[in-house]
């Protein structure tokens, strides 16, 4: 590595912790697989799965006539459901370019819908008041080098180029990004063949204070399990991506059954909220743009509910590591209060084992109740509950508990009877 390389990505080290202080607050974002495999309706990856030629699904982009300014009703949406931030394809496996783009006239603006949709997107998070985000697919199906640069370096040499063009363009024309979500670095299996070090440096010297993913084959920012929550290590920034219905893109034939209920995107950020992580959810718009009619009530339920119990999720939170929970909750901390997210209401009175730590007040978030609570030994236990679930949105009603120290909770099986 160049000493200039080393001194920048030094740089981005130690002023890390800064640069992401307002995405670890924000905790929620939407996530928007939007392009010509909208069209289709059938899996983003449709292209690839069903073998479709190049040639022929290249002339989806003639077809694809979305309607003006879509993304305002995504950003509004995503307001409504209290996401921080969005993350948008500019570009996916396709290969189509969603802005106007100089390194190839496979793009929105040379092709059907005619205008710059990296532009009407980046205006709608800018109204709303959401961070920007943009999603960028190193992988590319339709480019004549995006399979052969794996075997062949002059294809290599040209397909990186193309790569790294595409990539300053995004960061050059649109004022300030918050985000660079990189997606699978394929066929190319080392950063140094991608020249990811080099790219990023340059993604930095234009955008400064920007978050930029693990995808493109270095660890940077932040970790991104994906369809699946798990929390990275200990002081390691992680977001979990999530489908809504199992599909990334529009996917019309997902029956109702498929789709997260607003209590379970609720459970969701119990559990990055709990680990620390952040969650980005997304929506397949339909090939017009609009948002399917399956998400909207969805979203704005946990809109409602984030409005209720806000202080449960957004800010600088802990790792609940120590709290194990119980079979009718789950914990997330913020230093000596613990938040009991009750899901499985179990009435008047409720009983915590294996509390360790003096508690000194217990406060049903969201209600003027004057709870009761005593410990005795390991035994927290609360009365003066509601007899059923306060929650009428997702049932899901937290229980603030504020302890003299950290927070502690024990479990084991051993424990014997009578102690």
């Amino acid at each position: 590595m160049s000493k200039r390389k080393y001194e920048a990505t030094a740089k981005a080290e130690t002023n890390r912790t800064r640069r992401m202080t307002w995405w670890r607050r924000s905790r929620f974002g939407m996530f928007v697989h939007w392009g010509l495999y909208s069209q289709l309706g059938r899996h983003e990856w449709v292209m690839n799965r069903e073998r479709i030629p190049r040639q022929q699904y290249a002339r989806l982009a003639k077809t694809w006539k979305p309607k003006p300014r879509a993304a305002r009703d995504w950003a509004k949406l995503a307001r409504d459901a209290g996401m921080k931030y969005m993350v948008m394809t500019t570009k996916h496996h396709e290969g189509f370019c969603l802005w106007d783009t100089r390194q190839t006239d496979y793009n929105a603006v040379k092709r059907g819908p005619g205008r710059d949709l990296v532009a009407e997107y980046v205006d709608a998070c800018r109204e709303f008041g959401l961070k920007v985000g943009f999603y960028y697919s190193l992988l590319d199906w339709h480019h004549p080098d995006g399979h052969t640069c794996a075997t062949n370096a002059a294809a290599r040499k040209r397909f990186v180029a193309f790569t790294h063009g595409c990539v300053e363009e995004l960061m050059s024309h649109y004022g300030k990004i918050d985000i660079l979500w990189y997606d699978v670095p394929e066929p190319l299996a080392t950063p140094k063949a991608w020249g990811s070090a080099a790219m990023n440096e340059m993604v930095r010297r234009l955008q400064p204070h920007i978050l930029i993913n693990n995808r493109s084959r270095l660890d940077e920012d932040f970790g991104t399990p994906e369809e699946h929550i798990r929390a990275e290590q200990a002081g390691r920034a992680w977001e979990a991506c999530m489908t809504f219905n199992g599909s990334w893109g529009y996917m019309p034939s997902a029956p109702d059954e498929d789709w997260h209920s607003a209590r379970d995107v609720v459970k969701m950020l119990r559990q990055v909220t709990g680990g620390a992580g952040n969650l980005l959810l997304n929506i397949g718009p339909k090939p017009d743009g609009s948002v399917p009619d399956e998400a909207c009530p969805r979203l704005r339920t946990v809109g409602k509910w984030l409005d209720k119990y806000d202080q449960c999720v957004y800010g600088d939170v802990d790792r609940a590591d120590e709290l194990v929970g119980m079979p009718f909750g789950s914990f997330t901390r913020k230093g000596r209060t613990a938040f009991f997210w009750a899901d499985r209401w179990v009435g008047r009175e409720m009983t915590i084992g294996g509390v360790r730590g003096k508690v000194k007040a217990v406060e049903l978030i969201g209600s003027r109740r004057k709870v009761r609570f005593r410990q005795k030994g390991e035994r927290l236990m609360v009365s003066n509950l509601p007899a059923t679930c306060p929650d009428k949105l997702v049932g899901i009603a937290p229980i603030a508990i504020t302890f003299a120290g950290k927070p502690r909770q024990i479990w084991a099986a051993s424990y014997p009877a009578g102690r």
